[in-house]
């Protein structure tokens, strides 16, 4: 008979090489693929439950945890936010810290073993941020702290100055979490396509603030507008403005310029274009960020 040990170490190194393999070409992991997807010695084995906590007959620790979409403006279940210290904090599964669930994440912090953390940036679409840890159990607020990755795990616990330490901390959430996750909801929003030219290839699309990330801009997909390579680099660089109404302006200097086919065609052409928005109303650019950006715009150029 294998050893509790033996086994949750066997499960959870098989969980991550599955999750590496399905999401080799495409980050997004569907619910269906977390429920039935994965087998384990030959029978199927859900990694996520409805609960948000998934923990394993048999075995003490904590395997995964899930934090469900929410739509902007909506009210998530479960609050989870940052603390003081940079890192994000997950709830504990209602209010009492003796639930099972609660004492399996418990177990997870104490032995210090990695989990995977399922976050939902659509109906039924997940990332699978991994490996993440538990630096610290709050029972006061009932909540976990996170850690994002070992990196952030050692820089957490590092004896290095608090502000310093708070530093890399934020950096790597912002970087490990709000990142992707701001990517994947905005791609997902804008079907995968450059709001200004309609370019649909995956690697050549980036994701812009409209208020830029240095000036406090959250990483909420009104805030985002999924963009070409070229068309980002323009946006940011002062030569392409949007207006609030959702037309397309280049700068008039670019405007006069005698250049190529890609000035022509990538650039000069797309004056005066409408964006393609997101269906979804409360996912479109926002009008007073974007005014506020187009004036600056229209200040320089």
């Amino acid at each position: 008979m294998t050893a509790p040990a033996d086994l949750d170490r066997e499960l959870r190194s098989a969980v991550f090489a599955w999750l590496d393999e399905q999401t080799a070409d495409r980050e997004e992991l569907t619910w269906a693929q977390l429920l039935r997807g994965f087998t384990f010695r030959g029978r199927p084995f859900a990694l996520v439950t409805q609960r948000g906590i998934r923990n394993v007959a048999g075995l003490d620790a904590a395997l995964a945890f899930t934090t469900t979409y929410t739509p902007p403006g909506g009210r998530p279940p479960y609050r989870d936010v940052e603390g003081p210290d940079g890192l994000p904090r997950y709830k504990y599964r209602g209010i009492d810290p003796e639930l099972p669930d609660n004492r399996a994440m418990r177990a997870a912090h104490r032995l210090g073993l990695p989990l995977v953390w399922f976050v939902g940036v659509d109906r039924g679409l997940f990332l699978a941020r991994r490996p993440v840890y538990l630096v610290a159990d709050e029972p006061d607020r009932l909540q976990f702290s996170v850690a994002l990755d070992e990196e952030q795990y050692v820089a957490a616990s590092s004896d290095i100055p608090l502000d310093v330490r708070q530093r890399n901390v934020l950096r790597l959430t912002r970087l490990r979490l709000h990142q992707p996750v701001f990517r994947a909801q905005v791609l997902r929003a804008y079907d995968t396509r450059c709001t200004v030219c309609r370019l649909k290839h995956q690697p050549l699309l980036d994701v812009a603030h409209i208020q830029p990330d240095s000036e406090g801009g959250l990483p909420f997909v009104p805030n985002g507008l999924a963009m070409c390579k070229i068309h980002h680099a323009a946006y940011d660089a002062g030569i392409l403005g949007i207006r609030p109404d959702y037309r397309v302006e280049v700068s008039e200097e670019v405007l006069r310029e005698t250049d190529g086919p890609m000035l022509q065609h990538g650039l000069q052409e797309v004056h005066g274009w409408r964006l393609e928005v997101p269906k979804r109303v409360a996912e479109r650019p926002d009008r007073e960020r974007l005014a506020q950006r187009y004036a600056r715009f229209r200040r320089v150029s």
